[in-house]
């Protein structure tokens, strides 16, 4: 949700200078130059880029499952695999083998060089993000307990992945192409490749990059021996907690995992960044945005509808992502299941309404008002100024510099595209027809979560590339797909990955795609890093999320693991709670005309009418800059992470990015410049290998400490309702 580039974008008319881009950020950041001779597809490209899709699939995944899951940006091996180039460019043999040939090739075709680094970056940006497919698995095997098997599960996972890269490809002419489509967070990786091959000598007193890079990862490595092993309360430092170890109300309030959160801490980096990202790579108007929505959400909103009793909100913890009955107990989904995985109305009747507790209620009211409030604020703050850029991308003649310089490149023709497309969607259709026992979509699904992800491709990319804004559809797949055929959750959850994650995989693809136009990459090789990193990714990521789950006992069972286990599986416990709201409930039941919830919608007009405000305000104030810098769909969906992201994860964040994006940027500017990319990688980088030795070393054999510092809030209490008569485990009767 952190919008990375100011929305006082400033578009002008285009240059008639082929030397300059009509976009002045892309002026000023990127080279107008090019050397057609840097050789591209390495031994060190594809075996750096390999190795670095590989690392970070294979890291973000296994942290996925965790209490604070980690997600490790392409920036770690951005970095870290610049000194790699540059050995294997001293040590490797230069001498060709074949000499004479067609297919004549070298180890070492001459100094490591910034093309080389792109395409690894490419192949790392494919292990960077997240398989949404794996929630599927993990939905279906973990939490109802049904048959998957492994192919099935790898069908739905390289077909959710692959999908996106045809929609990508049909429209890549109208948003790569044309310089009006300049993709502002770009801009901050292409600084960052500047920078790392850059010739740099250490001055006196100082540190190179790389000196820095190595030196910072190594305090991270060691210190995460402590939040993950030794002192794991570090987590979330909840000192109210401390001072009323036996009032309710007072952790509450306090609670950093499970309340509020007032006062808590985590001095933690994955607590930090595990659901917003890095701290250091937000700009500070998005971060103070963030930190509004927040307070509004968690400080006005939550406290006077818990404490005003709507819902019955007393019945249930004050936060809290689990599905409950009217008498407070956990509900019991799997006793509404008939045999043919579909839900059992007579039973759903004996069982009673399912209840959310308030604040997961309204999470998702907050994800309706971002909705219509990010549709609103893009109409008015961006209409015109889109308008005129998508005339632009298709009535555009003239060619910018980097256009021209990449048209003596061999292009990627459109058939390929449209064969992996074809491909695909029969791959679809055929996995959802002959193993429907286990996916239930049926084809005519397929079809229309396609027809869905294509129609918003362009006009969402479109928004992503000129405003940096995209909006998330998944809660009107969800919609859709719960009227159209309730009662089955694994057809629910497929068909929101189909129709909205495809969508925003091609929004990914596109956006690496111009990377490599801004960098000058040949097309061809483009395609190629990007096909053999987008399977590489996905084979890693359910290899590894199938080994967890084997490996490791109970694991996501909260009911069943310890209080200090890291394995709960946040997101996909959320995950599994939309499946069952969505899916086998069925939105009627939940927020239609059955349901508990039906006011909940008016949060569609309330995130309306918002952004019209700020508009109103800012047209009455044209001089005041502040009031265009309010950005509502950030600001409304600030807390979209929540749940699974929890209190405290947000106020480590916003503490964080008020430090290094507002009081370092602005007094400290040179050394923001030279090292706060740079940091981040390293934070990163050092706590995903500490995490992983750790396991590999102390948790294969259940090693553990227990002690007051291994419980990671140390507030028992804060979980339990408040209301009369209500009796849960563990907590006080009213």
């Amino acid at each position: 949700m952190v919008d990375k580039a100011s929305s006082s974008t400033t578009i002008e008319e285009p240059n008639t200078s082929p030397e300059n881009s009509p976009i002045e950020q892309v002026a000023l950041t990127v080279p107008v130059t090019d050397d057609p001779s840097l050789p591209v597809l390495t031994f060190r490209m594809w075996f750096l880029g390999g190795l670095s899709c590989v690392v970070l699939s294979f890291l973000n995944q296994f942290f996925w499952y965790r209490t604070e899951p980690l997600s490790i940006t392409s920036v770690s091996a951005q970095i870290a695999v610049v000194p790699l180039g540059h050995l294997m460019a001293a040590v490797l043999p230069t001498r060709p083998f074949f000499k004479g040939k067609r297919w004549e090739f070298t180890l070492n075709p001459g100094p490591f060089n910034v093309k080389e680094h792109v395409l690894i970056t490419i192949f790392a940006n494919s292990g960077a993000g997240s398989v949404y497919a794996i929630h599927i698995v993990s939905a279906v095997k973990i939490f109802y307990k049904e048959t998957l098997s492994f192919f099935v599960a790898f069908l739905v996972v390289i077909t959710t992945q692959v999908l996106g890269f045809g929609w990508a490809g049909i429209f890549r002419k109208y948003l790569v192409e044309p310089a009006a489509m300049w993709w502002p967070y770009n801009l901050v990786q292409v600084s960052l490749f500047g920078a790392l091959h850059e010739k740099e000598e250490r001055r006196k007193g100082s540190l190179t990059r790389n000196q820095f890079f190595l030196i910072a990862l190594m305090c991270s490595f060691a210190y995460y021996v402590l939040p993950g092993y030794l002192f794991p309360m570090l987590t979330s430092l909840s000192w109210i907690c401390w001072i009323f170890p036996k009032s309710v109300l007072a952790q509450q309030l306090g609670s950093g995992l499970y309340g509020l959160g007032l006062g808590a801490i985590g001095l933690d980096w994955s607590t930090i960044s595990s659901y917003l990202g890095s701290p250091l790579a937000s700009p500070w108007f998005a971060t103070a945005n963030v930190a509004a929505g927040f307070f509004i959400v968690m400080y006005v909103i939550t406290p006077l509808s818990y404490w005003l009793d709507l819902y019955h909100a007393k019945r249930f913890p004050i936060f809290s992502e689990d599905l409950f009955t009217y008498s407070g107990q956990e509900y019991n989904i799997t006793a509404i299941i008939d045999s043919n995985f579909n839900i059992d109305l007579e039973a759903y009747e004996k069982e009673g309404k399912l209840y959310l507790s308030t604040f997961f209620a309204m999470t998702y009211g907050v994800g309706f008002a971002s909705l219509s409030a990010t549709v609103v604020h893009v109409a008015l703050f961006h209409g015109r100024e889109i308008w005129q850029l998508s005339k632009s991308a298709f009535q555009e003649k003239k060619m910018d510099i980097h256009t021209r310089l990449m048209s003596k490149y061999k292009q990627v023709p459109e058939w390929w595209f449209i064969t992996i497309l074809i491909i695909n969607i029969a791959a679809t259709i055929f996995a959802c027809e002959y193993y429907n026992a286990q996916l239930q979509l049926p084809w005519w699904g397929v079809l229309l979560a396609c027809g869905i992800a294509i129609s918003f491709t362009l006009p969402i990319g479109i928004i992503t590339a000129t405003t940096n804004q995209q909006p998330g559809l998944n809660i009107i797949t969800e919609y859709i797909i719960g009227y159209l055929y309730p009662g089955r959750p694994v057809a629910n959850i497929c068909f929101k990955v189909y129709g909205y994650i495809s969508m925003t995989q091609a929004v990914t693809f596109l956006q690496d795609f111009k990377l490599g136009h801004y960098m000058k990459i040949p097309p061809r090789a483009m395609f190629m890093a990007q096909i053999v990193g987008t399977l590489i990714a996905a084979m890693v990521y359910l290899g590894t999320a199938w080994w967890l789950m084997n490996a490791i006992p109970n694991i996501c069972d909260t009911s069943v693991l310890s209080s200090d286990s890291p394995w709960t599986c946040p997101m996909d416990r959320v995950f599994y709670d939309a499946s069952v709201i969505w899916g086998l409930i069925g939105p009627r039941r939940i927020f239609g005309d059955l349901g508990t919830y039906s006011a909940i919608n008016w949060f569609f007009l309330g995130g309306a009418i918002a952004p019209l405000l700020v508009w109103l305000a800012h047209r009455a104030f044209p001089d005041k800059e502040w009031i265009r810098l309010i950005n509502m769909p950030v600001l409304i969906g600030a807390t979209s992470m929540m749940p699974p992201a929890t209190v405290v994860n947000y106020t480590s964040w916003i503490l964080m990015g008020f430090i290094f994006s507002f009081v370092v940027y602005r007094y400290k500017r040179d050394w923001w410049t030279r090292h706060n990319y740079v940091l981040s990688g390293a934070l990163d980088a050092g706590l995903a290998f500490m995490g992983v030795l750790l396991y590999l070393c102390l948790g294969l054999e259940d090693i553990s400490i227990s002690w007051w510092g291994s419980d990671l809030d140390g507030c028992p209490l804060a979980s339990c309702p408040t209301a009369k008569g209500v009796v849960v485990e563990g907590c006080p009767v009213y």
